[in-house]
């Protein structure tokens, strides 16, 4: 689903004065939403950790000192 599918399908509470005051959506949607703000909240971590220059060795490198088989 789009944000654009999501927007489409929320629906809004009207105050009498007609200004809307709040959203209701699906279950189904509002999991989307979730999962969508997770992956861009893990988008933003990744970036900042490429950001970081540390240094990295082989998986192999790794497993064979951490004594994880080959």
């Amino acid at each position: 689903m789009t944000v654009t599918d999501i927007l489409n399908s929320v629906k809004f509470v009207v105050t009498p004065e007609g200004r809307q005051s709040a959203v209701v959506v699906d279950l189904d949607v509002w999991e989307q939403i979730v999962t969508l703000l997770e992956d861009a909240e893990d988008a933003e971590e990744i970036k900042k950790a490429r950001m970081v220059k540390e240094e990295t060795i082989p998986w192999k490198t790794a497993k064979k000192e951490l004594n994880l088989g080959e």
